[in-house]
């Protein structure tokens, strides 16, 4: 009998001469596979087509795999979420998904998931549904449930499976911190079966598999013992009070509905999939989800500002091993660069050395990646490594004369071809460009602190750098794995020009009598990631006082903030500032604020930073609203459940709008 499916347009599938079916994955015209509704839809046709083989016996086993590479399944198709509307739309469309798995997992052959690349979300809900999983252990393949990110939790019964393979403790942390695994973790905790060291490896151990009836264990018994109660309910509160240090119930409520959810149903399978709908289906209309999405979808557009390059930069120098240039310097050499570090002291550099290792130290696996880490970050107080580097970054003190001259230097050293570039965080391209003889090559690459956190580098096109300079800028941006922003050159372009009034009008709320840690509150009630007060701290004093001067809007002299930098106290670095520090921490009063005074205050706190945006649109410093919304959010951490400052503002008009008309 012949099992063909001739028509499919996102997989193929065949049966080989070892009668195991093959169903190999490439969603039509992406660059990821993606479970939107008609690759379910073949996939479905597929799933009947093994159904009917293995009723005759005429297969042995089915492998889903991917023929894209560094990508198995990265999840549901994000772009079909927002035409569901109501409960009913997501009911509709997710139960048939559901009984889709339900149907892989009671195949009654062997269903093997071959895992290479991306494996995420409904995807691995997916691979999970499968009896057995192998996984490459290539660089390139992560694997986990990020759905949080987006607002929701899992909603393919992916929260059931989870539990019954990894346990509640390691299988919970995974869906409530949404974290990308590496194959090694994925393996250790029981997602994945088995590791191959290359997907050249997989299609024959995926064979294997198949032929000696593979099947996953499952979990241990004593991590099954953990879903019942009473130490469920122990597991839960410990959930709730490690999410509550993150993320706030009111702004991010899928987490805290995921711990509920576990804490009622988890020692029972057959209810908690029942309960995971039910669950499911409100968060995904949220208008939370609908601006995470917003977000993740404007994570994506920043990068796409780099376009396809023939740009490989392979070695990195920085100029100045502050605490910013030393850390840009060690972000270079994390992300796979070879980096030499100049200042006009080795003591200087040494410095930025040690603090490099102690990065590494936490991001690296091993003593041994550390050390090879540390091989690739050179020192170079005379710069002879200038003429090799494919990119140079000054990164020095913010004093116009002094860039100058030393972009004067840097331009007979420069190889042909190389990115030449700042770091300043407020002066015009123009000005620093003037003592160049080719002022067209030197472009802004305004990094944020920490480096190692902010996702934003602000890539700064003065009115003379060429577009193909900007668009090498941009791709190593892309390269180093952050995000690049294209703006113009104007006065603190665009994080800095819009953060400064909100600073610079908490600061003054401050001296006018209102408490610092009551200006903080409502700036976190908000959804900011800290108040303005101690990102005041956490930045520096003197640089929010240098930018404010370079904005034209800075503090008199005899001002709090005047007297706390002439005084030496400056923040964070410095042990003292607004708050005092302590172990890197800022000591806060105590005090509890009524929720309505917080919310009405933090409103007015933004109002600043929000009018700014507005004008910075206005004014043409980037391409559209999105971008300054994407900006402002990667940028300042400016509240991600609601989508961006001018998003936010249009959803709040539209919604005056509406209550006006009703009324």
């Amino acid at each position: 009998m012949s099992y063909e499916l001739p028509n499919l347009k996102h997989w193929r599938f065949d049966i080989d001469v070892d009668n195991i079916a093959w169903a190999w994955f490439d969603t039509a015209g992406q660059r990821m596979n993606t479970l939107g509704r008609e690759p379910v839809e073949e996939l479905a046709e597929i799933v009947s087509t093994v159904e009917d083989a293995a009723q005759r016996g005429d297969v042995k086993g089915v492998v889903f795999i991917s023929s894209k590479p560094n990508n198995f399944i990265a999840g549901a198709d994000i772009n079909e979420f927002d035409a569901l509307r109501t409960e009913k739309d997501v009911e509709d469309v997710i139960n048939p998904v559901i009984e889709l798995f339900n149907r892989v997992e009671r195949l009654k052959v062997p269903a093997v998931a071959a895992i290479n690349g991306y494996c995420l979300g409904g995807g691995l809900e997916f691979a999970m549904a499968c009896h057995y999983r192998v996984a490459t252990r290539e660089e390139g393949t992560r694997i986990g449930l990020p759905e949080v990110k987006l607002g929701i939790i899992p909603g393919l019964n992916g929260t059931v499976r989870m539990l019954q393979l990894a346990g509640p403790i390691a299988g919970m942390q995974a869906m409530l911190t949404g974290k990308m695994l590496r194959p090694g973790a994925a393996r250790g905790m029981g997602v994945v079966d088995q590791l191959v060291p290359s997907h050249l490896e997989l299609p024959w151990t995926a064979r294997k598999a198949v032929l000696q009836k593979r099947k996953s264990k499952g979990g241990a018994w004593w991590k099954r013992l953990l879903t019942k109660s009473p130490a469920r309910g122990y597991l839960a509160n410990r959930m709730r009070k490690e999410t509550e240090k993150k993320a706030r119930p009111d702004h991010y409520p899928a987490p805290y509905k995921l711990i509920d959810l576990f804490e009622r149903h988890g020692g029972d399978p057959q209810r908690m999939a029942s309960a995971e709908s039910r669950t499911f289906i409100p968060l995904m209309i949220s208008d939370t989800s609908r601006n995470l999405r917003r977000v993740f979808r404007l994570q994506e557009m920043l990068k796409d500002q780099a376009p396809k390059s023939r740009f490989k930069p392979l070695r990195l120098h920085v100029i100045g091993a502050g605490t910013m240039g030393g850390d840009i310097a060690a972000w270079g050499v994390y992300s796979g660069m070879e980096v030499s570090l100049q200042d006009q002291t080795q003591d200087q550099v040494n410095t930025a050395l040690g603090r490099a290792k102690k990065l590494f130290k936490k991001r690296m696996r091993s003593s041994r990646d550390v050390d090879v880490a540390m091989s690739r970050l050179i020192s170079d107080v005379p710069g002879e490594h200038i003429k090799r580097a494919d990119v140079v970054i000054e990164a020095i003190v913010e004093n116009l004369d002094a860039k100058q001259k030393l972009f004067a230097d840097l331009e007979k050293q420069l190889k042909p071809g190389a990115v030449l570039a700042t770091n300043t965080s407020s002066l015009r391209i123009e000005d620093i460009a003037q003592s160049l003889q080719d002022p067209g090559r030197l472009i802004g690459l305004h990094f944020f602190n920490p480096v190692e956190k902010m996702p934003l580098v602000e890539v700064v096109q003065g009115e003379q750098s060429r577009e193909d300079e900007v668009e090498k800028g941009a791709a190593f941006v892309n390269h180093i794995g952050k995000l690049p922003l294209i703006v113009k050159s104007c006065p603190g372009f665009l994080v800095n020009r819009v953060l400064a009034p909100y600073l610079l009008g908490s600061i003054t709320r401050l001296q006018e009598g209102t408490p610092k840690e009551k200006l903080d509150a409502a700036a976190e009630k908000f959804g900011m990631p800290m108040g303005p007060i101690e990102l005041a701290d956490v930045v520096g004093l003197d640089v929010c006082m240098n930018v404010n001067e370079t904005l034209g809007s800075s503090p008199a002299q005899d001002s709090d903030l005047g007297r706390l930098v002439a005084a030496g106290k400056l923040g964070k670095k410095t042990g003292q500032g607004f708050y005092t520090w302590e172990k890197g921490k800022p000591q806060k009063a105590g005090t509890d604020y009524d929720e309505a005074e917080l919310e009405r205050l933090g409103e007015e706190m933004l109002k600043p930073l929000i009018d700014e945006c507005e004008r910075v649109l206005d004014d043409g410093i980037v391409a559209n609203a999105d971008l300054v919304d994407a900006g402002v959010i990667f940028g300042t951490g400016f509240a991600p459940f609601r989508g961006g400052p001018l998003h936010y503002r249009r959803s709040k008009d539209k919604a005056g709008e509406s209550t006006a008309q009703a009324a």
